[in-house]
């Protein structure tokens, strides 16, 4: 018991344990009420029925009475057992996360019930990994995730952000995990379990209605279900928040004393690892898992990432320092196949990735980043940039006319943005495909639309959704010239505006012949769980990305404007010309992801000029750049 807090040796004895379990109760007493409300009509019925017994309520009236209790009793007790049954029944929802059994981390188990038998409390049932900058402890003792492989008995899992093992040293993960771990003490309590299966229970009965596979008398029942469910769940969704609040509140007033001073530094790193794992997933990951690869390694990478922010910022001074320490991933009998599983985990999370490597979804190393992810990124953005144009050229040229001679040069894309005519060209696709504002923003609903209808099929072929790969069906771009009437000001490049509605529609599309292939990969996965035997229902399971299908659960970004995605299109089509003409080379910046290197230095100053290109229609700065870098404009260059 060494190291607990002053404020009480034991559970009881502390303030915030007292008041979770004060709300415990009063969660406990909605769900009493709840119960004496269902057999308050049997209560009635009894009464009614001892009456006529004894002679107190004798007569046609109170027979016809004790009838219609009756029948109110049963009912009502039927309805009630259904709900009860409901509740019990419902797969409470769990974390997605990486499990790690004792003999893959043995230290750490080892740390983590050393640090509970400090605090006085139960050790944690299992350790899991997921892919973000927090820890908790979870409840999975539900008989659905006993089932599933997840750790049983009473007491929760400690969850751990894995960026925090490959950034932290071992002794400042110990000290931000005592406060976690100093939970499992309240949560062993008989009235606090009871509260949180209760709470669990309502949330999960919620969803039942969306469980696949339900006929429509069931799915009835379930909905009625769900409405008693709601109005119990808040009932008592204040006391729960209030009981958590204490429990949290009771974790760290028993961690007070155990590594306090180790801890205030330990949570500065915290806020660092949340920034850097940001950074690292939006500018770095986010464009790789658009080209189907996934870098396998993102947790070490967190620490490129921050070792460079320690270099550029000088708040973050002395922070690469502790590098020469021990680091907490040492705790890992293998790191590298861990952070390759909580790097998949992450990419199907804020991605919607698929479950398994496949040959379109295929992991990458960080030296082979630059060419296989930034390479082709830019040679694959020219290629549809190209693409829209010869669309937009056929279309104007009429039926029969031969195709343009100019070839993929950046001239011609710099010539077509500094056009000074009417902005007339072709959007690609229909217009019930995608509609596209005048900013080039798809039409989500239309999108929706596309990927609802196609019904999880076996392939993309069978969605009734053209192919991206194959030539674009390229129509009439009627009224664009209009749009500028939606506004007060005309739009300073015209031509812009059309290429940013043009590829904002083909990207709407190629999105959704890609959401209708994870669809359907999902589907065959749920088959496959139907069929399989219950050890193997599992894997088929963690194959859906999420609870609503294949979609992430958190993404990352929000749907682009037309004018960003023109302006990141055009600036892939610089790159691909300085890398074939000026021996240029694709790199990788840590904390701002795919960079073009000039002479081994990353160019800075790119982005601005290729801005005043699509925004105002001025070519001069990009010009003189292309001029100063040796890249020449008119040589064609290779697509993807």
């Amino acid at each position: 018991m060494s190291g607990v807090s002053g404020t009480g040796s034991a559970v009881g004895e502390e303030w915030g344990a007292r008041a979770a379990r004060s709300r415990a109760l009063a969660v406990l007493r909605v769900r009493g009420r709840a119960l004496g409300f269902a057999v308050l009509p049997a209560a009635v019925a009894v009464v009614l029925y001892a009456g006529e017994v004894t002679g107190h309520f004798s007569g046609t009236g109170w027979g016809t009475a004790r009838w219609v209790v009756t029948v109110l009793a049963v009912v009502v007790l039927l309805a009630a057992t259904a709900v009860a049954l409901v509740v019990a029944r419902a797969r409470p929802a769990a974390t997605p996360t990486v499990e790690l059994a004792e003999t893959a981390a043995p230290d750490l188990y080892r740390l983590v019930r050393d640090l509970a038998d400090r605090l006085g409390v139960p050790a944690p049932a299992a350790i899991a990994l997921t892919p973000d900058c927090d820890s908790w402890l979870e409840d999975r003792t539900h008989r659905a995730h006993r089932g599933a492989g997840d750790a049983g008995g009473g007491a929760p899992v400690l969850v751990i952000g894995s960026p925090f093992l490959w950034w932290m040293r071992v002794g400042e993960l110990r000290a931000v995990l005592a406060p976690v771990v100093a939970g499992t003490g309240p949560a062993a309590h008989p009235d606090i379990a009871a509260a949180r299966r209760f709470v669990r229970g309502l949330d999960a009965a919620i969803a039942v209605p969306r469980t696949p596979g339900l006929d429509p008398v069931r799915r009835l029942g379930a909905h009625g279900v769900g409405q008693v469910a709601r109005v119990l769940l808040r009932a008592c969704r204040g006391h729960a928040a209030e009981m958590e609040r204490g429990v949290a509140a009771a974790g760290s007033e028993r961690a007070q004393e155990v590594d306090y001073g180790v801890r205030i530094v330990a949570q500065e790193q915290v806020g660092l690892a949340y920034a850097g794992w940001d950074r690292l997933l939006t500018r770095v990951a986010l464009p790789a898992w658009r080209m189907g690869r996934w870098p396998a390694k993102l947790d070490a990478g967190v620490v490129s990432a921050l070792t460079e922010l320690s270099r550029r910022d000088r708040l973050a001074e002395g922070f690469s320092s502790r590098l020469g320490e021990r680091p907490a991933c040492d705790l890992l009998e293998e790191p590298g196949a861990v952070d390759e599983a909580a790097s998949l985990l992450a990419a199907r999370l804020f991605h919607g990735g698929p479950a398994a490597p496949g040959p379109d979804w295929s992991p990458v190393e960080w030296s082979q980043y630059p060419e296989e992810v930034v390479d082709r990124k830019w040679r694959t953005d020219a290629a549809r940039l190209h693409r829209v144009l010869d669309g937009i050229d056929a279309a104007a040229a009429g039926p029969g006319a031969p195709p343009p001679t100019d070839g993929p040069t950046l001239t011609r894309v710099i010539d077509r943005l500094t056009a000074t005519g009417p902005a007339t060209g072709p959007v690609v696709g229909a217009p019930a495909e995608a509609a596209v504002d005048r900013d080039g923003h798809a039409d989500r609903d239309g999108h929706a639309d596309l990927t609802d209808s196609a019904g999880l099929p076996d392939s993309t072929h069978s969605t009734g959704l053209p192919d991206p790969t194959a030539p674009a069906d390229f129509g009439p771009l009627d009224g664009l010239g209009d749009l500028g009437d939606l506004d007060d000001d005309p739009p300073v490049n015209p031509a812009a505006d059309a290429l940013a509605c043009a590829l904002s529609a083909l990207l709407a599309r190629e999105e959704a012949a890609r959401e209708a292939r994870v669809a359907a990969e999902s589907a065959r996965g749920r088959t496959a769980a139907t069929g399989a035997p219950a050890a193997d229902r599992t894997t088929a399971y963690e194959g859906v990305s999420g609870p609503d299908g294949p979609l992430p659960l958190f993404p990352l970004q929000p749907p682009r404007s037309g004018r960003d995605l023109l302006a990141d299109h055009v600036t892939a089509m610089v790159c691909c010309a300085a890398v074939d003409t000026a021996e240029a080379a694709p790199g990788l910046d840590w904390l701002d992801g795919p960079a073009l290197l000039l002479g081994g230095e990353r160019a800075t100053d790119l982005g601005p000029r290729v801005l005043s290109l699509v925004e105002d229609g001025d070519p001069e700065p990009l010009r003189d750049w292309l001029a100063r870098t040796g890249v020449r404009p008119e040589k064609p260059v290779r697509l993807v």
